[in-house]
């Protein structure tokens, strides 16, 4: 419905969140719904979601969280017996995209407005299909010989070492297609035959099942890499080039950047000792101020580091909200992107960038004050 004939055009929004109750995300974000003089945001669960009860009321706006933390949802999405298990992103993926579209359903049904569209969360939630898009768009990305629909599936170890020699690509990450957080990503690298190392959270038990940790291990044979990827395969694997990382005080470094409603609010650096920075795997926030100042120093331009992150969200229009992981190259002379993420929001504390139209706003009052804008913009439409 247009905003001209909508009967909610350019009235105050009103919220409905899909989430976990509870969950730290959607109390920040009722957080940012209250400072903004909104009413509270409607809570609907995705366990309720998932047993097919979603409902929406007409003219709400609706937000979609992430279903993760939630011990039932994962069981029900993954169909494991522990949310802990790395198995089961195939199925996951299945259930939470099928999900997203009965979302969808539900709030079209009753004029309801989402925040994110369920096309492009099925992209977002399968790295193949993602890196594809931001390749085809000329945003620059890692190498990889398993984009896009059309690229043949993974079907083992030997498959993925056989690509890495075909494709020139020594050091490589191979990644879950429907993995988050770097469940089950595995930072490879060799050195010629029978020689092999590779990071990873992964743990194996004695009977083979795969299991998530906060702790980084190290392999160092090939029949400890190769049983992992073999038991990952069938639920599809992405691989791409492993591409060297600047750094900041001896740690790689790389970057989360939000993009709300287009443009880049939000950074943090990222820093770890070990090929993943994720935060819950040991990396910790680096001074951005200095990643700034070695962006100057090597002739680079932090603007258009940005606006490679901008041109990532641009792929996704239906979507208001992503978080786009920035690889700065070694030298901070370059910028590809590594993944973007339909909930890569959640970094408390951390205000929005200077001129970004988001200075001392977080990264959900940052959505809030964009959905007022839109629906300001349409009042002024509807009174023309």
């Amino acid at each position: 419905m247009s905003p001209s004939t909508s009967s909610t055009a350019g009235l105050p929004p009103r919220f409905a969140v899909v989430g976990v109750p509870g969950n730290r995300r959607v109390a920040l974000f009722q957080d940012a719904v209250r400072a903004a003089g909104l009413p509270a945001a409607r809570v609907v669960p995705w366990s309720r979601v998932l047993r097919g009860e979603a409902v929406f009321l007409p003219g709400e706006t609706v937000r979609l969280d992430s279903p993760g933390e939630d011990t039932e949802v994962e069981r029900l999405l993954r169909k494991v017996d522990d949310p802990t298990r790395v198995e089961g992103g195939a199925a996951w993926y299945a259930g939470f995209t099928e999900a997203v579209r009965e979302v969808a359903r539900a709030a079209a049904a009753v004029g309801a407005t989402l925040l994110d569209g369920p096309d492009e969360v099925a992209v977002l939630f399968d790295k193949r299909l993602c890196h594809a898009v931001l390749d085809a768009a000329g945003v620059p990305v890692p190498a990889s010989p398993t984009s896009g629909a059309a690229a043949p599936g993974v079907r083992d170890w030997a498959d993925v070492r056989g690509r890495m020699a075909e494709h020139g690509m020594p050091r490589v990450f191979v990644k879950p297609a429907h993995g988050s957080s770097a469940s089950g990503v595995l930072a490879v690298e060799t050195a010629g035959p029978g020689r092999i190392r590779a990071t990873t959270s992964v743990e194996r038990d004695a009977s083979g099942r795969l299991y998530n940790s906060l702790r980084l291990r190290r392999l160092t044979t090939e029949r400890e890499v190769a049983a992992i990827v073999d038991a990952l395969a069938p639920e599809g694997l992405h691989v791409e080039r492993w591409l060297p990382k600047a750094t900041l005080g001896g740690r790689a470094t790389d970057l989360r950047v939000v993009v709300v409603a287009g443009r880049a609010t939000h950074a943090v650096a990222r820093t770890s000792r070990s090929p993943m920075t994720n935060l819950h795997l040991g990396g910790e926030r680096g001074d951005l101020g200095r990643v700034r100042a070695a962006v100057g120093a090597a002739g680079s331009d932090w603007g258009a580091a940005l606006a490679v992150c901008e041109r990532a969200a641009a792929c996704f229009p239906d979507t208001l909200c992503v978080g786009v992981d920035l690889l700065p190259s070694a030298g901070w002379r370059r910028f590809a992107v590594g993944e973007v993420n339909a909930f890569g929001d959640l970094l408390p504390r951390l205000t929005g960038l200077d001129g970004s139209g988001a200075e001392g706003l977080d990264t959900y009052a940052a959505q809030v004050a964009a959905v007022m804008n839109r629906a300001r913009n349409d009042r002024a439409t509807t009174i023309v």
